[in-house]
């Protein structure tokens, strides 16, 4: 707002001294070059007269010589005085012979010779200097005595004119820095206010918690902006928190009475004939998917709450960890797990981030897997091309868990991401809620989070998190460079072996 606001103070003040100084100075050059034709008419005129008397008096030859001279030297340029003949009777800079001669045949001489006075601006033939002619006659009773030519150079006028022009430039250039110095101070005078509340707009856009901004001082319409921006961010505020606080404590609230209701259920299975079996299975089932979805609930209202910065996360550590925790879970299911996890480096990440979306997605792919199936965790890291020597683009690192289920259509892979939502057909026990976590546990974290479809037919769910190391150029395992693409489970089996296999540590969460 500052620079926009300077450049319309200096393209204003341009714009008047442009319409001031232009037509001032073409209206000095002209006048300028009147007073100097003015000026040599009367000092022809002044010649003439001189002229005339000293003729009549006899004194032409003694006084002539003396008053030309002094004329030359005082308007600087050359001055000819011939008698009615044409013949030279005096002149202030000697001529040739030849030039003496033909004296008479000048246009200018020529004409006062007639009795008309002249005025000529010519350019001579050796030199090619632009210069002034005056002539006039030289007349004495109404009878012609001869005539008067005096010439002077317009170098001096142009010099003039070009010294008019040089202070015009220097008076409009003093004038742009006035303007500048005293259009800064007012631009930051009126764009503080706004740079006030564009800090604060950035605060509150990024998650914190922005403070109200008080203005007493600049335009009434900033006063008002900022007074409507305290409201609004007041208001959102309140609403956040009432949208956390509700979260979490309903989530909070029901779990109790969700384990008194899956408890109660169990203690019923004794009394419950074996016609009711399945009615009361599926009841704990039901309240087991119930309780995860609180569980959900309240994770996404503390991820919501605590807006947590990224830190660097070892992805590769964490994947091998939780493919250890997983990997007799997917075994008791007939599935294989394999991890591919080359040397990608540290990522970006909310903590426990990585290890949620893992837990999420591994879960979605036990789930829609079908026994005898693979499902795959991989790690690419993908470096950009570098344009530039200074090129600073991030590298990212794509998380893919790949499983050879049904899969989605594109319609559902763009919906998958919405709260509660289930692909119809899916597996029973889901809760709508695992992929919405992960797409704003990426989000958290700088990236991004898509579902793709598999090449062996099922779902290849990818998560790119931002590269907490700079790009680097050298080829290496997991290391995807643009135009790379690894294909199906026939790249999958060059892969190093399978890491070793770890006990069961801990409850996997529940997943789409």
């Amino acid at each position: 707002m500052t620079r926009r606001l300077l450049l319309s103070y200096l393209s204003l003040a341009a714009l008047v001294l442009v319409c001031l100084e232009i037509p001032l100075g073409f209206v000095y050059s002209r006048s300028e070059r009147q007073r100097v034709v003015s000026a040599a008419k009367d000092e022809a005129e002044s010649v003439a007269a001189y002229a005339s008397l000293s003729l009549s008096t006899g004194r032409a030859e003694r006084d002539l010589p003396r008053r030309v001279v002094r004329c030359a030297e005082r308007i600087g340029g050359q001055v000819v005085i011939v008698d009615a003949s044409g013949a030279l009777l005096a002149t202030s800079h000697p001529r040739a012979s030849v030039m003496s001669s033909n004296l008479a045949s000048r246009p200018g001489i020529a004409a006062a010779l007639r009795g008309t006075s002249t005025v000529d601006v010519r350019t001579s033939t050796i030199g090619g200097v632009e210069y002034l002619s005056v002539a006039g006659p030289v007349m004495r009773d109404a009878r012609l005595q001869g005539a008067v030519w005096l010439t002077l150079p317009t170098r001096t006028v142009h010099e003039r004119v070009h010294h008019v022009w040089l202070l015009l430039a220097l008076g409009g250039l003093g004038v742009l820095t006035a303007v500048a110095v005293v259009g800064f101070a007012i631009a930051c005078w009126a764009g503080r206010p706004i740079r006030e509340l564009e800090r604060a707009t950035h605060e509150l856009a990024e998650g914190g918690r922005a403070r109200p901004v008080t203005m007493t001082k600049g335009p009434p319409e900033v006063r008002r902006l900022a007074a409507a921006f305290n409201r609004t961010a007041a208001r959102l505020a309140h609403l956040l928190a009432a949208q956390r606080a509700f979260a979490g404590e309903a989530s909070h609230q029901l779990k109790t009475p969700l384990a008194a209701l899956r408890l109660r259920l169990e203690n019923l299975e004794p009394n419950v004939s074996d016609r009711g079996i399945g009615s009361l299975t599926a009841a704990v089932t039901e309240t087991d998917r119930l309780a995860r979805m609180v569980e959900g609930l309240l994770a996404m209202a503390r991820l919501e709450e605590d807006s947590a910065t990224p830190a660097p996360v070892d992805v590769g550590a964490v994947c091998a960890e939780r493919h250890r925790t997983w990997l007799p879970l997917f075994e008791q299911q007939r599935v294989s797990l394999v991890l591919f996890a080359g040397s990608v480096g540290p990522v970006l990440a909310v903590p426990g981030g990585v290890e949620q979306i893992v837990d999420n997605l591994l879960s979605n792919a036990l789930r829609a897997s079908p026994p005898d199936s693979t499902v795959a965790i991989e790690l690419r890291l993908h470096v950009p091309a570098r344009r530039a020597l200074r090129d600073a683009r991030p590298a990212w690192v794509d998380l893919h868990i790949t499983d050879e289920g049904p899969g989605m259509t594109s319609e559902q892979r763009a919906r998958a991401f919405d709260r509660f939502w289930r692909a119809p057909g899916a597996p029973k026990g889901g809760t709508g809620l695992g992929l919405s976590l992960v797409h704003r546990l990426a989000h958290a974290s700088g990236g991004e989070a898509s579902l793709h479809a598999s090449a062996a037919g099922g779902l290849d769910a990818v998560v790119r998190l931002p590269s907490a190391e700079p790009p680097r150029e050298a080829h290496g395992p997991g290391v995807e460079r643009p135009g790379q693409r690894r294909r199906g489970r026939g790249c999958r089996r060059c892969a190093p072996d399978l890491l070793p296999h770890g006990r069961l540590s801990g409850t996997p969460s529940d997943g789409h």
